[in-house]
């Protein structure tokens, strides 16, 4: 209810005030206590001996665990002169919310940081989150996850606004085409009517299914690292027993009009100085996968900027350049959570709503994230290929010089065998040698060996006595006189024999399909 200026004003002399005091205080390592933390100041709008005058109303202002987010802002390269900058030198642009939350959102003037309103819980939640955050982040910097830089609480005429500092997944310097939030369920999983309206709005499952529904492609190194850091990350939120997180997904297309790429050009020039300045380590897309030295080459050109976005093809095989992180993550698998599930399921196909116990729910987003959203194009190089194709073709004419032979090899026999007409105990003994040698093993014939019995045997079913023809009619296809389906078992030495072959197939190709059962 609060007034956004009056929000985004405490929160810039707040912040400005308790970064400046922590320069203070020595470096030192981490404690656990440190996590647990908090400190307060009041600011009146008059000012005091310690804090500046303002035109606000007077405001109480927390921060947690100042050493531990002062340690997460140096993981990540970022100064605390520069941090302050970024965030108190221009006034804080808000920017419209997508989601349910009702949480407000605003983001610096450099592009740098999202400041996100949070509830009391997910706030609480974060606090008992650190120290295995600090564990993971230290293990590997390079994740998906978001990237918290400070918790802070304005408190005002008796209401508290929780604020968190992120990273921003999205730069506004390049205008993103689709932008989508993903979680790999289907249930109610498309934007409404209202989000629809917007300029720019975030669409959902669903959507990103009807819109993209061959996927995004990237090279085999590039989706390889993806999927690692996702599951790398899933695992960690399934071991915090985290669930209801979103995959936010900005897709800006190059191969979009020239018009449009003049403007962004004339915006990102405007944007330069301040983009120019400070960087953020492990910050964009492309860095949180597999680190600064790799960039999307095989798609971009020298003069495009990629911000840091990684490089894909969309199905159509237009140039992608895409944005991502794990948005969400503050959601607890707590009781609340586990009756919204136990309803839903009551109601719905409980596997497709997205509130779910943190293991399914894991594996259910890397399911959806690998098999329907991103996909691996295997890259030719021009050398092997060639061989390969070469190589193909060759096999290619000389397995249908080896089936026409056979074919052939079957039309000219089939007279021959019919008029012979072998009896069953003379193909046993020929076959098997199971009369005279019973101790020997028959050898296993080879591949054409096998084909040309099965023929063999398929044909001289036609010279059966009658009562065998009663029990086992045979077929005729109209074509050709082959033997559409023949079946028949040979005396006591459990062969069975079946030969299949339908009229259509008998018409369009030469060769048999014989199937032998031993």
């Amino acid at each position: 209810q609060t007034a956004s200026s009056a929000i985004k004003g405490a929160i810039q002399l707040g912040i400005g005030y308790t970064v400046g005091n922590l320069t203070s205080k020595p470096d030192r390592d981490v404690l656990m206590q440190d996590f647990y933390v908090v400190e307060s100041v009041f600011l009146p709008s008059e000012g005091s001996n310690l804090t500046p005058a303002h035109h606000y109303p007077d405001f109480r202002f927390k921060t947690y665990a100042p050493l531990a987010f002062r340690y997460f802002r140096e993981l990540f390269g970022i100064k605390p002169d520069d941090y302050l900058y970024s965030i108190c030198s221009e006034p804080l642009i808000e920017l419209s919310n997508p989601g349910a939350s009702g949480s407000l959102f605003f983001v610096t003037s450099g592009d740098e940081f999202i400041i996100k309103t949070v509830q009391h819980k997910e706030a609480e939640f974060l606090q008992k989150l650190l120290p295995g955050y600090y564990m993971n982040l230290n293990q590997n910097p390079r994740t998906l996850l978001p990237k918290f830089y400070g918790l802070y609480c304005v408190q005002s005429g008796g209401i508290n606004i929780r604020i968190v500092v992120m990273n921003n997944v999205l730069p506004r310097a390049l205008k993103m085409h689709f932008t989508y939030d993903l979680k790999g369920s289907t249930y109610k999983r498309r934007a409404s009517r209202k989000e629809r309206e917007k300029s720019n709005p975030t669409f959902k499952d669903l959507d990103f299914l009807q819109d993209m529904h061959e996927g995004l492609y990237f090279d085999a190194e590039t989706h390889s690292a993806l999927m690692k850091t996702l599951q790398r990350d899933c695992r960690v939120l399934e071991s915090f027993k985290i669930m209801d997180y979103s995959l936010l997904l900005g897709i800006h297309i190059l191969n979009s009009t020239m018009k449009e790429r003049e403007g962004e050009c004339s915006q990102s020039a405007s944007d330069a100085k301040r983009h120019g300045g400070q960087k953020v380590l492990y910050s964009t897309a492309m860095e949180s996968i597999q680190g600064p030295g790799k960039s999307g080459d095989s798609v971009t050109t020298e003069t495009t900027n990629t911000m840091g976005g990684i490089p894909a093809k969309s199905h159509k095989g237009e140039k992608l350049l895409l944005f991502m992180g794990i948005i969400d993550i503050l959601q607890s698998y707590r009781l609340m959570k586990k009756l919204e599930h136990s309803w839903k399921a009551l109601v719905y196909d409980g596997d497709t709503v997205s509130v779910h116990r943190p293991s399914f729910y894991a594996d259910r987003f890397l399911k959806f994230m690998n098999a329907r959203v991103f996909k691996k194009v295997q890259a030719l190089k021009p050398s092997p290929s060639k061989k390969r194709c070469n190589s193909i073709t060759a096999l290619k004419a000389a397995s249908q010089e080896i089936v026409c032979a056979v074919s052939q090899e079957w039309k000219d026999e089939k007279h021959g065998i019919l008029a012979e007409g072998q009896s069953y105990a003379s193909l046993d003994e020929e076959v098997l040698g199971s009369h005279h040698r019973p101790d020997l093993v028959p050898s296993t014939p080879s591949l054409f060996e096998a084909a040309s019995l099965a023929t063999t045997l398929s044909s001289s079913s036609l010279n059966v006595d009658e009562h065998c023809q009663r029990d086992q009619p045979t077929l005729y296809s109209s074509s050709k006189g082959l033997p559409s389906s023949s079946t028949f078992t040979l005396g006591d030495s459990a062969i069975y024999l079946t030969s299949e072959q339908s009229t259509l197939e008998t018409e369009n190709d030469n060769a048999s399909v014989l199937d032998v059962y031993l």
